[in-house]
Formats: structure tokens, sequence, C-alpha cells
């Protein structure tokens, strides 16, 4: 049996107020290539489905359309919710749903309730662990100690190996979660380090007390879908993150996009390989002074991409964004950071304006703002005789 490992498709999400909907629709259309070439049975998106829990209109046109596709190509499609989704919208009608070949799981009281498809060696069970709050699914079961996300999972993971054990035969389970491959996951709620495969955008989504899982939770099953971290990423084997179909973050940029491709064999687990999917637009930051980014020929390849620019002016630049967006269309972000930054030294404020001419007070502040740059000529003359004429209007009173 062939299997398309992904996640996070965050169907509605914006770039930087950009809609994305029209790059995933053309990455989805090259995922059910893929999956009609590589002749994939079965389609996996493990959580995150949609970006909000309450998707727009076109929003799940979009998911229409890709369920639609994918169907067409003959693979079964199972999907589970991830803590980006509502559990309830995403699997209503999920009963119907199944009957065409779209198995949605989203109930924590069926997580132990396999989809069941069968191959020439008999069959492979399929449970999907929608997201699991503990402070939201911990009533439902008073014997449980249920107060952290591996608490939670461990207790998912015992029912659905009991539920295998009578069942036998081989298995895939689906989790939305931060997983790591470490003995004892820490007890706070903190995301992984960047060097555990977790970006800016992940980071951004754990202040609901989302905490890490360790990877001895995930024993038993004999392939492990995850979904939540954007980027691909291998704890074991058996155990992987596919990371998400766009990148939705400059600190995603380099990080490839694409779908586990996972087979089994009688025997369990045979092998894994890496599908790339296509990326609609890419992502570049550039860095130089304005004048440098505005006219140097080496960057006109990425005039097309998303950008974000790193001006690096001594002064900060009148109307930059607008100025940036003449010669690269997709200019999202723009980031000021001066090459060279002024040590305002250890005095205070009040300390610094001892002793001053309203003059130099003036100065001194554009000085301050402008990281070392003080005001040019015109502006020192324009102060000059502003101050002059204030001088002047308060002698007449």
């Amino acid at each position: 049996m062939k299997i398309l490992h992904t996640s996070d498709w965050h169907i509605g999400r914006t770039f930087h107020t950009h809609p994305t909907l029209e790059h995933f629709e053309i990455v989805a259309a090259a995922m059910a290539g893929a999956v009609r070439e590589q002749g994939v049975d079965v389609v996996v998106v493990a959580g995150d489905v949609f970006d909000s829990a309450v998707p727009s209109a076109e929003a799940y046109d979009v998911l229409s359309r890709t369920l639609r596709a994918l169907r067409q190509t003959g693979a079964t499609v199972i999907l589970s919710s991830g803590n980006h989704d509502s559990a309830t919208r995403l699997g209503f009608q999920a009963e119907w749903a199944a009957e065409a070949g779209v198995h949605v799981l989203t109930r924590h009281d069926r997580l132990d309730v396999p989809v069941t498809l069968d191959d020439e060696a008999g069959p492979v069970h399929f449970y999907g662990i929608p997201y699991l709050e503990p402070s939201l699914i911990r009533h439902h079961y008073p014997d449980e100690t249920l107060r952290s996300h591996q608490q939670a999972l461990a207790f998912a993971m015992g029912r659905i190996r009991d539920d295998l054990a009578v069942r036998g035969g081989r298995s895939v389970v689906l989790s939305h979660c931060f997983a790591v491959n470490v003995a004892e996951a820490p007890s706070l709620s903190v995301p992984p380090a960047a060097d555990e495969g977790a970006t800016d955008v992940e980071r951004d989504i754990t202040s609901g007390g989302l905490d890490l899982v360790p990877l001895a939770v995930f024993d038993g099953p004999d392939y492990v879908a995850l979904g939540h971290i954007h980027s691909r990423k291998t704890l074991s084997d058996r155990v992987r993150y596919s990371g998400a179909p766009l990148h939705y973050s400059f600190s995603e940029g380099s990080r490839v996009r694409g779908g586990w491709l996972v087979e089994l064999d009688a025997a369990g687990l045979a092998s894994t390989s890496w599908i790339d999917f296509p990326v609609p637009r890419p992502l570049r930051e550039i860095t130089g002074t304005l004048s440098d980014l505005l006219d140097d020929p080496s960057l006109a390849p990425f005039e097309d991409h998303w950008i974000k620019a790193i001006v690096t002016d001594q002064a900060r630049p009148l109307d930059g964004m607008r100025k940036l967006q003449q010669r690269f269309a997709h200019c999202v972000a723009l980031e000021y950071r001066p090459s060279v930054v002024n040590d305002p030294g250890l005095q205070t404020y009040a300390e610094r304006l001892t002793q001053k001419t309203d003059q130099q007070i003036v100065s001194g502040f554009v000085e301050f703002v402008r990281n070392g740059s003080g005001p040019s000529e015109f502006e020192t003359r324009l102060v000059s005789e502003t101050l002059g004429a204030i001088d002047a209007g308060l002698a007449l009173k």
C-alpha cells in the first residue's frame, strides 16, 4: 500500500495580508498529479486542514475541489483535525463523506476506531488522533490524568494499542503535536528550539498550552504521520513530519515543500521517499541600502518573488515600501536595520539635556533617532529660524 503523508494545509491562511488560496490550488493540482503518477492508494492529512476554526466559503470551496481531484485519482483520503481547525465544523457530515472515500477523523471518543483499508497483504488500520487540548477533554475522562499534551497523547495511543492488539494487522496513526526525539518531554509548554525544525509560525500558535511529546509515546504503529511543524522532519524511520505545502513565513523560505511517500508491505514499513511540491512564488530576503536594492541588477531574478527587504540606510528612507514595490511588486515586508547603530552611552535622557541650548537639544534628538546622523544644513537652518521665531514671539508677549 502506498500512502502520501501531508499535513498543515492551512487553507485560507494569508501571507502578510495576501491571500494564498490560488497558490494552494496550484500545489493541490500538483499533489493530485503525483498521487496519480505514483499510484498512491491513500492520502493522509495530519491536521490543520483549515487555518481558521471558522473558514470562509472560499476556503470550503478550495477544500472541496482538492478532495474531488484527489478522489478522482482513485486514492482514499483521510484527514484529522489540528489546533487551527474546529473539530466540529471539519467533522460535520463526516459519516456521509466516508461513503465517498473521504474519511474525516475529528472525534476524541472515536480515535481508537480506525479506517480499515485492505491490500493484497491484508488490512491496514488508520487511526486519526484529533488535536487534544487537555483542558477541553479531561472532563470526559475523569479517571485519567490529562494535564499536558504528553499525557493526552499517551492516553490516546494506549487506547489505539489496545484496539490494535485485538484487530491485528498493520497500522498508521495521524497526530498533530510537537513531538521530539527525547525520552521524557519537558513539563513546560515551550516550543522546540530552531534546530528541532520549528519556525516562527509554529511559535505563534503555542499559546494554548501546546507542550512537547516524547517520541516513545508513538511506539507501536508501522508509521506515524505527524503534523504541526511546517518543515519536514524525521524523528525515526517510522515517525515523521511532512511540513506544510506552502511557505507561510519568511523563516520557512529555505525549507522544501512536499510530502512523504510511504510504502507498506506485508511486514509493515517497507520504504519512505520524498515528493517535492512546486513553490508557486518563492520567498527571498534582500538586504542593502534602498538605492542598492532599487538598482542592483543581480536582484532581477527575484522581482516576482515574495520579498522581505532589510534596509540598511543610516537614516530611515521616506516612502521605502512604495519605492520597493515599484520594482518588487510582491514586496510585503520591510525591516529597517541600519548598518551602523549609534551607541547613546549610559547617560539618561535628562543627563543628556543638561546645559544644552535649544538648538543643541534638537540636533541631539535628530542624531539619536537617526543612529548618529545629525540634521542636514537645511534642517539646522530651519530649526534655527523656527527657534528664533518662537523667541521673538515670546519677547513680544
